[in-house]
């Protein structure tokens, strides 16, 4: 099986929220498929790498002066950002794809509540699993700003 190189889907429209959402969507995309592949690891790598940067871009825009969310939710991303740095730096250590649904979970909770929906069970037990409470994915306002501009 060879690693996904393009794009499934892409965002629509000129939403902050809804391009970061489609981004951690892709990244558990990308991270589940990879983790399936019998080629030594070097698409889960790829994948984790992918989804490092991406947290990375949330760390820096969360760590502006000037972020629009209040600062409860933004120290909440922040908790789970760390989260995150910390199950991609052991995966990375080991390429172990069977132990990356923590990783998943916490993306698809944030990409869900990025685009409106409400977080399913099951993203919700993966989030608090790991220790991070169902409230810290911020609901959608009615408009307004990107919640971590990534598309900035």
């Amino acid at each position: 099986m060879k690693a996904p190189n393009g794009y499934t889907s892409r965002p629509s429209g000129d939403d902050p929220r809804s391009t970061e959402a489609w981004a951690l969507g892709e990244a558990s995309r990308r991270l589940a498929l990879a983790a399936k592949m019998n080629d030594g690891g070097e698409a889960l790598r790829e994948a984790l790498r992918l989804n490092q940067r991406l947290w990375s871009i949330f760390q820096a825009a969360l760590s502006e002066p000037d972020c629009p969310l209040p600062k409860d939710v933004r120290d909440n991303v922040l908790t789970l950002s760390l989260m995150i740095d910390r199950h991609v730096m052991a995966r990375l250590g080991d390429l172990d794809g069977s132990k990356i649904q923590p990783i998943l979970d916490i993306n698809r909770a944030i990409a869900e509540g990025l685009a409106g929906k409400s977080v399913q069970p099951a993203a919700t037990a993966g989030a608090a699993a790991v220790g991070a409470p169902a409230a810290t994915v911020p609901p959608k306002p009615a408009a307004g700003p990107s919640v971590m501009r990534v598309s900035a």
